[in-house]
């Protein structure tokens, strides 16, 4: 997660991990929120199918993601590269 960036962002490194960008401050769980209405955009899910399980005053998160099979994930995240 990128905190106060210049625009909002989602896409997918070499490594395969996810990079969110965000113009929120991580004050009060404000980036957090940010990133899961982010995510879930991006990923075409309602934001309460996502849920931040670790991280949450880190810019490393582990985010649940409810009611999307691996194989259905991998192809949403690969069109966010596309």
């Amino acid at each position: 997660m990128a905190p106060r960036a210049s625009r909002t962002a989602v896409r997918v490194d070499e490594a395969g991990q996810v990079k969110v960008s965000v113009t929120d401050a991580p004050v009060d769980g404000q980036a957090n929120q940010a990133v899961i209405e982010v995510l879930a955009k991006a990923l075409r899910l309602p934001r309460r199918t996502l849920t931040v399980v670790s991280g949450h005053t880190a810019k490393t998160k582990t985010i649940l993601i409810e009611g999307l099979d691996e194989a259905a994930l991998a192809a949403r995240l690969a069109d966010l590269n596309a």
